[in-house]
């Protein structure tokens, strides 16, 4: 399945309700809460161990935020990896 996630701050439950294998994309406002010093760094650590979660490159540009102050393993993707993503996951929720 994979999770769309828009909102800030993140809430941990929306990830706590991720399954296994689940992708995560953060878009939108939800980048901010991807940060190193963010409050759930640790949370997006461990959660790092069974999901592959993703940030938007043009929401980061817009906000300035650089790769290097994200938490380390999250992956950076652009529009035409959201839209595979979205093919490779037929399964698609929104938490906005």
């Amino acid at each position: 399945m994979l999770h769309l996630i828009f909102q800030s701050p993140i809430d941990s439950a929306v990830l706590e309700r991720m399954a296994s294998g689940d992708v995560a994309v953060f878009l939108e406002s939800a980048v901010l809460g991807v940060l190193q010093k963010g409050s759930i760094a640790d949370v997006l650590s461990n959660k790092l161990n069974t999901n592959r979660l993703c940030v938007l490159s043009e929401d980061m540009a817009i906000r300035g935020i650089l790769e290097t102050e994200l938490v380390t393993g999250l992956e950076v993707i652009d529009y035409p990896g959201l839209v595979n993503l979205t093919v490779e996951n037929p399964l698609i929720t929104s938490w906005c």
